[in-house]
């Protein structure tokens, strides 16, 4: 009973740290968690996954070495009377070959296989035909949530409705606790999903939502305890930009209370904030981690991948949450030391054979296409910062897609979220394609007038910093003004620019359909040629990639009114 009090005394400091350290606060709290008036759960989440179902080349994350760490935490929670739950924020698809090429069904395997419980449908679910998302959805053995995506459908008399298409919540009992978590997914998804395979679909505010999802629980006394999982994004201090609210602005319009904690998704980044402040915490890699709080409730993000799995520890003293401890635990992380030698952060994970065994044959499946060299680059070649800066591999990426097209085009506009991964020194084979280039997007020749052109620039090249629509431009000099959302062009694939000439250039057809909220090019001509096919054959043509050939020209494209001298950014 002794070491019991002792341990509740600990429970209590930590408790207090969170609470004073949090964006509100609300004092100590002065009851401790006994026995009789105490329950234990613990919460574990992930987010982003994005194809990771296998480790890395230096044996990072992989579903396996999960599987372990979350039966591993499992057990220790059971052992000390708590029990658990594991959530996902979202975005099973797209980013790496081998599960691309299998419609993700090595990771949605993976996840029944470490048992998830419930899971927020993310804005990349839409990346596939909706006959895929749906078989993907039916081989989960949890459910997918999303209350705020409807489809329109027809009712008896043949009158359209809106019906939603997935469940808005989920009850878990959890050591006698009725614990709702609440699905819910960005608005953005309206703009930046798929135009071809989001049709039918409406996306309402999230902000809206919650309020009617809250009301109906309370009304059938359905739940003790309310969390959201959630696929928005985390926005310090509410600042999302042109992106869609996220997480923080959703707290905030709640009332204090209703709300627990959001284990969210999206934005990719781990939500450590610097104590009693709005700021991020420059954390890494096995750093202690202390979540964002915002109008009583806890805001949550693993960053991406399975990189982390995050451990929320929380207890319900008389009826009151607390959250006693939070961690982002690294599986299998490794740093460079000052030597550039790789170090393992933390302990290491054994990934659990089981698992292993039955994934691996998707992982060989197609790896000796996927394996192929097709060139080499003496130095890295980014995607940091493709959504905040002109860069090398952005103008590489286009130079490939203008180069596809006949003659060539004049210019090249690639949309920054489309670019996934960096390309590393070294060899560079066909798998690091398709992992930079995954969307299977076909490349579109447009031809306009330089009027038009105007028009169409004056959209995309105001777009903010940090949005997945900002636009990596190659062979277009010209000045940007961020806050009229209008640019002076000079000179357009080295040509003199003039109103009444004819250009013609490449876009991805995810962004000629209108996605990332770019105008719809409605006379595009689609040329069949797949986005990372054109990258694979430009790559092959040079066989060696000289960084310098795609550094942007420093001048070239000049951003006025912004907060920054290479991009939009301005504030609202």
């Amino acid at each position: 009973m002794k070491s019991q009090f002792i341990k509740c005394l600990i429970t209590t400091a930590v408790l207090t740290a969170l609470t004073a350290c949090g964006s509100d606060n609300d004092g100590p709290l002065q009851e401790i968690c006994e026995e009789h008036n105490c329950t234990k759960f613990t919460v574990l989440h992930t987010n982003d996954n994005h194809g990771r179902f296998w480790e890395n080349k230096h044996g990072e994350y992989g579903m396996a070495a999960r599987k372990a760490l979350v039966d591993q935490i499992r057990a220790e929670v059971t052992e000390n009377g708590g029990q658990t739950l594991l959530f996902s924020g979202g975005d099973i698809n797209t980013g790496v070959p081998e599960s691309d090429m299998q419609d993700a069904e090595p990771d949605f395997f993976g996840m029944n296989l470490i048992g998830y419980d419930a899971m927020a449908v993310g804005n990349h679910e839409f990346d596939n035909a909706l006959e895929v998302m749906d078989k993907q959805r039916r081989s989960s053995d949890f459910p997918w949530l999303a209350a705020n995506i409807y489809k329109t459908e027809l009712d008896e008399n043949n009158a359209e409705q809106l019906v939603r298409y997935f469940d808005a919540y989920k009850i878990f009992d959890v050591n006698g606790l009725k614990i709702a978590v609440i699905g819910l997914i960005t608005k953005d998804t309206e703009t930046i999903g798929n135009p071809d395979y989001i049709e039918g679909f409406v996306f309402t505010d999230p902000k809206d939502e919650i309020k009617k999802v809250i009301a109906e629980i309370k009304e059938a006394n359905a739940a003790d305890i309310i969390f959201a999982a959630t696929h928005m994004g985390h926005y310090a201090d509410g600042q999302s930009g042109d992106s869609a609210p996220g997480d923080v602005a959703m707290a905030r319009a709640l009332e204090k209370g209703q709300l627990q904690a959001v284990f969210g998704g999206h934005t990719s980044n781990p939500v450590c904030m610097e104590a009693g402040t709005n700021n991020y915490a420059d954390f890494q890699p096995g750093d202690a981690c202390l979540p964002d709080q915002q109008n009583g409730t806890y805001i949550m993000n693993a960053e991406k991948w399975g990189k982390y799995v995050a451990r929320a520890d929380f207890e319900v003293v008389s009826g009151e949450v607390r959250l006693v401890s939070y961690n982002l635990i690294p599986v299998n992380l490794k740093v460079k030391d000052e030597n550039g030698n790789r170090v393992l952060v933390g302990k290491e994970i054994k990934p659990d054979l089981y698992v292993k065994a039955l994934l691996h044959p998707y992982q060989a499946k197609g790896d000796e296409l996927l394996g192929e060299k097709v060139a080499t680059t003496e130095a890295e070649l980014s995607s940091k910062g493709s959504n905040e800066m002109q860069n090398q591999l952005g103008h590489l990426i286009g130079e490939s897609h203008r180069l596809s097209v006949g003659s060539g085009a004049d210019f090249a506009v690639m949309n920054a979220g489309g670019i996934r991964a960096p390309f590393e020194a070294g060899d560079i084979t066909y798998r690091d394609v398709l992992t930079v280039q995954p969307f299977s997007n076909s490349i579109t020749i447009n031809t306009m007038t330089g009027k038009e052109v105007n028009d169409y620039l004056n959209v995309i090249a105001s777009i903010q910093e940090g949005d997945g629509g900002y636009a990596q431009l190659r062979g277009v000099e010209m000045v940007v003004d961020c806050e009229a959302k209008t640019v002076d062009i000079s000179k357009l694939g080295g040509k003199t620019f003039s109103p009444t000439d004819t250009y013609s250039f490449t876009v991805p057809s995810y962004s000629a359909s209108g996605g990332d909220g770019y105008p719809k090019l409605t006379n595009a001509i689609d040329t069949g040629i797949d986005d990372a096919l054109a990258l694979k054959a430009h790559l092959e043509a040079i066989k060696h990639v000289a960084a310098s050939d795609y550094q942007p020209v420093a001048g070239d494209i000049q951003y006025t009114n912004s907060e920054s001298v290479s991009a939009c950014k301005t504030t609202k």
